[in-house]
């Protein structure tokens, strides 16, 4: 049966989980709801309705492309659908994103806050150029972030700096827009063809101004996510559907719009 598409997931190699969770839980104060492992996202997706899960992954050392890139390759699945990452400071970047690509994958995944980078600062510019070029999608982490001081590295305004200077440039804001500065997404990101991802953030966020920022949003620009391990879909689903956004508005998020951004690449 057709279900959720998760647009933002993470796991880890077995080895990696058993120490990863407990040490990113004390760093953020919040409780896992798996260990972690790919095989207990796959039970969580089958108990929570979810038929995909983009598993997010994030290199915090140059070194870590070719580990990354291989466990990428071992889980990919119809159900796994694995994003690969580079350390902005890996000096072969450019051709790191051209083998994401040549290995058939669908996205990238960065972190400002964890790969120490500000989020328009121009010795990106080419890596988002080449990203743009080769049409993957971007799973970038914006706003602040929960395990992290609030240096601005990733606000609605810096969003708006790259995809002026990138418009083709298939970015997803996570937690609708950045984390925990929905004012400021509402005031500039709003109503604009920006793809948001509603992970972490329908249990966190005033709801009605939720609902105005997805209303007044392109229909076609909001996907469902959860950033699970650290929340689930059934809980993100009871949040969303107590929006009141109509049956059509839901469908598009938990399933349509996911699929349709997919396809693209």
């Amino acid at each position: 049966m057709p279900g959720i598409i998760d647009f933002h997931a993470h796991a880890f190699p077995d080895q990696v989980a058993a120490s990863a969770i407990p040490y990113l839980e004390e760093e953020g104060d919040v409780k896992a709801l798996h260990d972690g492992r790919v095989a207990s996202l796959l039970e969580l997706m089958d108990r929570e309705g979810v038929e995909k899960s983009v598993i997010c992954s994030i290199a915090t050392r140059p070194s870590q492309f070719e580990a990354i890139m291989s466990w990428s390759m071992q889980i990919r699945s119809d159900r796994v659908i694995p994003f690969p990452s580079f350390h902005p400071s890996d000096p072969d970047v450019l051709e790191h994103i051209g083998r994401i690509r040549a290995e058939g994958f669908k996205g990238i995944k960065m972190h400002p806050y964890y790969q120490q980078f500000f989020l328009d600062d121009e010795k990106l510019f080419p890596a988002y150029e080449r990203i743009s070029e080769l049409g993957l999608i971007l799973v970038m982490h914006t706003g602040f972030d929960i395990a992290f001081p609030r240096i601005r590295r990733c606000d609605p305004r810096q969003i708006l700096n790259v995809l002026t200077r990138f418009p083709e440039l298939k970015m997803v804001t996570t937690h609708l827009g950045a984390w925990q500065q929905w004012g400021e997404v509402e005031e500039l990101l709003a109503g604009r063809n920006i793809y948001m991802d509603i992970s972490y953030t329908l249990d966190q966020i005033d709801p009605q101004i939720a609902r105005r920022i997805i209303l007044k949003h392109p229909r076609k620009y909001i996907l469902f996510g959860t950033d699970s391990p650290w929340s689930g879909a059934r809980d993100t689903c009871n949040h969303l559907q107590a929006l009141e956004l109509g049956a059509e508005r839901e469908e598009l998020i938990l399933r349509k719009n996911g699929l349709a951004l997919l396809n693209l690449v």
